[in-house]
């Protein structure tokens, strides 16, 4: 399907993922080892904040991550604190840029790797759900994109865990409305800009692979004689769909059923249960 990775700490440039590690978000778009496809061509995202504020800065495109010069360009030449990038599969829907993740609403960011299923029988609910001063901002026809407009309508921007448990509780209700058989999959990062929180979870309790980065200063103790290790950030922190590298200390698997919160301090898990809507929006 899809593979992402979000980071957050210490400005450095985006290259620094994207590009530059052993098995890079680029090397996912051609060798992927976790995904449920190998190769994943069908477009590429970034989105990034600058310590400046305002609205976070895109870039997308429909061609393949690996063969794009603009895009090795400019993660060479933009830093950030925070960033998302992601490498597209379409599972049904148009390659187009419309459908490129991460998709942006004012300061808030959301990607998406997974799927609704048989998600044209069930679009209709699902879009009838959506507030109506959001509409206009629908510009694809993916499933990612309506669910990040209904964690919105939910109330993402005020309380984003329970927005993000209401959207999963949402589409699972009508996905068995219309019979549908394990409706949702996903692994899903959102970001105000302060904060990213990412979701593992799926109807069948078989969930896309997401990964946490090692905290820098337990991952230093181990490995004093790693010079890469040594460089990192006491802040920085990593959230990938499948490592960056070998070193198998530097990554935690995302139990099933998880959501996470990475900010400054430790990073925070808790279970996460999707929860039904008391009414139909």
């Amino acid at each position: 399907m899809c593979r992402w990775l979000a980071y957050y700490g210490d400005t450095i440039p985006i290259e620094a993922l994207v590009l530059l590690p052993q098995h890079s978000l680029i090397d996912q778009s051609l060798h992927s080892r976790e995904g449920a496809t190998t190769t994943n061509g069908d477009g590429f995202g970034i989105g990034w904040y600058d310590e400046l504020g305002g609205l976070p800065g895109l870039y997308k495109s429909i061609r393949p991550a690996w063969n794009d010069r603009n895009l090795r360009e400019l993660a060479a030449h933009i830093s950030a604190p925070l960033f998302f990038a992601h490498i597209r599969t379409s599972t049904g829907t148009a390659v187009q840029e419309t459908n490129t993740h991460p998709f942006r609403h004012g300061r808030w960011l959301f990607m998406h790797n997974g799927l609704v299923r048989e998600f044209p029988c069930v679009r209709r609910d699902l879009l009838l759900a959506i507030d109506s001063e959001l509409i206009p901002e629908l510009e694809g026809s993916t499933d990612s994109e309506v669910l990040f407009l209904l964690a919105l309508t939910f109330g993402l921007e005020d309380a984003p865990l329970t927005a993000l448990a209401l959207m999963a509780g949402f589409v699972e209700e009508v996905g068995e409305r219309h019979g549908v058989e394990h409706p949702l999959q996903m692994a899903v990062a959102t970001t105000d800009g302060e904060q990213i929180i990412a979701v593992r979870y799926s109807s069948e309790g078989q969930s896309r692979s997401l990964y946490f980065s090692t905290g820098a200063l337990a991952l230093k103790a181990q490995h004093p004689n790693i010079e890469e290790v040594q460089g990192l950030s006491d802040e920085a922190h990593a959230i990938v769909s499948e490592p960056l590298g070998d070193l198998v200390e530097a990554w935690k698997c995302v139990p099933e059923s998880s959501i996470g919160i990475v900010k400054p301090g430790p990073d925070e898990f808790y279970e996460f249960t999707p929860r039904r809507p008391q009414r139909r929006r």
